[in-house]
């Protein structure tokens, strides 16, 4: 049985082409987070020796325990983010408008971080411990932790964080376009929803054997009981 609807109800909007390909971005920088932050386990045991061995017998002797946190901390962000952003972009191509505006402060955040990235900031960097005493040089230590790190894991790591910046670009940028402010408008004012079955409002209840319509006065039902010094209605 198929439902009427209500011809006033506006049908569900369209999803442009601009929302769609902004959702598969968001998707693919949900998965280049989580590759990246899979990838950073292999830096572990490298990194670890390395600050193990150049600040042996200091006072910073147990560095490597700080810096395995920092991976695994990294690693979990990483994660996080990447679920988070997976989720929005379902959110997003059902046009909930509070997801596009939640996408635009997380998003924002992520270009700050990858740009930031790219530009110097990396894992496997030194914190810059001073070189007074018998500390070695932090310079020395990002040499060798360069060389102890597999040769892939430098430009592969590089690569993904380009893509990911360039992708999550365009994602913010596709969901501030015309079509897509359209879009959420329109789902934001029920566009987007199923009409409801009928499409008008509940009437009263019908005498039995009444025509539909109005409802009955009362004492033209034999059901009413008669006015007070009023006649019986006939049998």
């Amino acid at each position: 049985m198929s439902i009427p609807t209500n011809p006033g109800q506006p049908g569900p909007a369209a999803r442009p082409s601009t929302v769609t390909i902004s959702g598969y971005l968001l998707y693919a920088v949900a998965a280049i987070l989580a590759i990246t932050g899979l990838l950073s386990l292999v830096t572990i045991g490298p990194i670890s020796d390395v600050y193990s061995e150049s600040y042996a017998g200091t006072e910073l002797e147990g560095t490597e325990s700080f810096v395995v946190v920092g991976v695994i901390a990294t690693l979990v962000v990483n994660i996080l983010l990447a679920i988070g952003l997976a989720v929005l972009a379902v959110l997003n191509l059902k046009g909930k408008n509070v997801a596009r505006i939640i996408t635009w402060v997380v998003g924002g955040l992520g270009v700050c971080c990858l740009g930031f990235g790219l530009i110097g900031s990396s894992a496997t960097s030194s914190f810059g411990a001073p070189t007074t005493g018998d500390l070695p040089d932090p310079a020395e230590i990002q040499e060798r932790t360069m060389e102890a790190l597999p040769g892939w894991y430098n430009p592969v790591s590089m690569t993904l964080s380009v893509i990911a910046l360039l992708a999550l670009l365009a994602a913010l940028i596709l969901l501030a376009l015309p079509a897509s402010n359209e879009y959420f408008r329109r789902a934001g004012h029920g566009g987007g929803e199923p009409p409801l079955p009928g499409g008008s409002y509940p009437g009263y209840p019908q005498s039995p054997g009444a025509e539909p319509g109005y409802p009955q006065a009362p004492g033209s039902d034999p059901g009413y009981p008669p006015a007070p010094g009023s006649n019986p209605p006939p049998r």
